[in-house]
């Protein structure tokens, strides 16, 4: 039932971290799959690893804060494959903990461009396809830091609590058309991004954070037709970091 043969997905932020786990989780399903990143040499790595499995993979480059880049994005993905069936809405920018006092304008801006803007830009880009075939699943990654606020943590959790609230909205207007939008909420993972933003080593130093392939597997889930009945949540996948363990 996790199978994906026969259907198109879109990761945006494929290059690293939990987009790459999903991409390369996806390909190994059957899917075609378009990458995207702002780097060549990076999805260049992504797309050789995803054909090597013996599925289909484009990669674009793509700024997910710049409009233009998310239309030629999503023009170019339909394009190559008629249709896209899946979405994930992965790119993200995480920063460092910086005070709202302190927080310079413009990083806010670009956070929200790209955590949230992004997200709605190309979902809106895709809707009509999807709503022409009476299919569609999109995944919006969101994160635990999507629950509640924190210290440090503005502009960042205002995007991931914002893609929760974007899911639920988009769940109820699409259902009747035959598609399902879900979030994934990871708890602490071991991604580039977060040892950049937390000045950590990762899982060596802190064992409680999860694979990013743990997370790629909720994302098969959710993409594949064994989860036809869920749509409008939010799954949370805490690991390790989940509050209950203290």
């Amino acid at each position: 039932m996790t199978s994906l043969e026969g259907k198109t997905a879109l990761v945006t932020g494929a290059s690293k971290g939990i987009g790459r786990a999903i991409a390369l989780a996806f390909g190994e399903a059957g899917a075609n799959v378009v990458a995207t990143a702002r780097t060549q040499s990076e999805i260049d790595e992504i797309t050789k690893a995803i054909t090597s499995q013996g599925s289909q993979a484009l990669g674009v480059i793509a700024d997910l804060g710049v409009e233009s880049d998310i239309y030629e994005l999503a023009d170019t993905a339909t394009q190559a494959f008629s249709a896209i069936d899946i979405l994930v809405n992965n790119a993200a920018i995480i920063h460092p903990r910086i005070a709202v006092a302190d927080f310079d304008p413009d990083l806010w801006r670009d956070v929200l461009n790209v955590n949230l803007t992004g997200a709605f830009l190309i979902t809106q880009r895709l809707l009509p396809g999807m709503i022409d075939r009476g299919y569609g699943k999109i995944i919006n990654i969101s994160s635990i830091g999507g629950r509640k606020g924190g210290a440090g943590r503005g502009a960042y959790r205002v995007t991931k609590a914002g893609l929760i609230s974007l899911t639920e909205t988009l769940a109820a207007e699409l259902y009747e058309f035959g598609i399902n939008v879900n979030a994934i909420c990871p708890g602490g993972t071991d991604t580039e991004g977060f040892r950049e933003a937390f000045n950590t080593k990762g899982r060596s130093e802190n064992p409680k954070l999860m694979d990013p392939a743990e997370i790629a597997e909720v994302a098969l889930f959710l993409a594949s037709d064994a989860s036809s009945s869920i749509t409008g949540t939010a799954i949370d996948s805490f690991g390790g970091s989940n509050p209950l363990f203290g």
